[in-house]
């Protein structure tokens, strides 16, 4: 598992995307099971990575109103958060949008 973490089972995206969706839990203060969080964060890699395969797909609004209402259905979906989502949906566009953008930039280089 390249610069992943074997000890959590997933690879170093998901491991981006698990440790968003954690932080979210202490700075909002609640409670979402661990391997809840694990296979959440490993869901949600699927959806961006779907929304990211065009090489400009920052740049499309449609492309990004797409990925929002996908992540929403699949938070929600999964009772993630289990308390006023307008906020954590909105850092998690944002924090994964950006890992994703510059990701990207990364693997251009």
């Amino acid at each position: 598992m390249k610069g992943g973490a074997p000890d959590l089972g997933i690879d170093f995206e998901e491991k981006a995307f698990y440790d968003i969706l954690k932080s979210l839990t202490v700075k909002y203060d609640f409670e979402y099971p661990e391997e809840k969080l694990l296979d959440l964060a490993k869901k949600v890699k699927i959806i961006v990575d779907d929304k990211a395969r065009f090489t400009d797909w920052s740049q499309w609004s449609d492309i990004k109103a797409e990925l929002k209402v996908d992540q929403i259905i699949l938070l929600a979906g999964n009772g993630y958060p289990p308390i006023d989502r307008d906020e954590v949906y909105k850092e998690i566009f944002e924090q994964a949008e950006n890992f994703k953008k510059y990701q990207g930039d990364r693997d251009e280089d």
